[in-house]
């Protein structure tokens, strides 16, 4: 089982920037991706990022490429969310997922259903 926990969180203003946290515990030596989603009220969750655990390729959504950048620390089991230039609309609550599986595709990895654990997520506001 693997446990994720997601910090960095909280109440910015408009252009400011944050760094989300995600540490991963338990049996993390099967994993294969790690991904970051977010969901603000009312709407879908949405994919942002994900690197692979093996080879740290990146592949990050159109909507926040260039002010969003995933990056990992394997030693400390930990991936990274660095966001730049945040906007009102980022406003969303924040999760990190991995998954088990191993698949020869990128695509595969901006799915949400794609991914076996997920953390409990961690807000973040942002005002004007």
């Amino acid at each position: 089982q693997v446990q994720l926990v997601e910090s960095g969180g909280g109440l910015v203003q408009a252009g400011d920037s944050l760094k989300l946290s995600c540490a991963a515990s338990g049996r993390t030596v099967n994993n294969f991706a790690m991904g970051w989603f977010r969901q603000a009220p009312g709407k879908e969750r949405e994919f942002l990022a994900f690197i692979n655990w093996n080879n740290a390729d990146v592949l990050s959504a159109d909507s926040v490429k260039g002010r969003f950048i995933i990056s990992s620390d394997n030693v400390k089991n930990t991936v990274y969310l660095q966001m730049n230039s945040l906007k009102p609309e980022d406003t969303a609550v924040y999760f990190c997922a991995a998954s088990s599986i191993y698949r020869n595709s990128n695509y595969y990895y901006t799915r949400e259903t794609s991914y076996d654990y997920w953390g409990q997520g961690t807000h973040v506001t942002v005002s004007s």
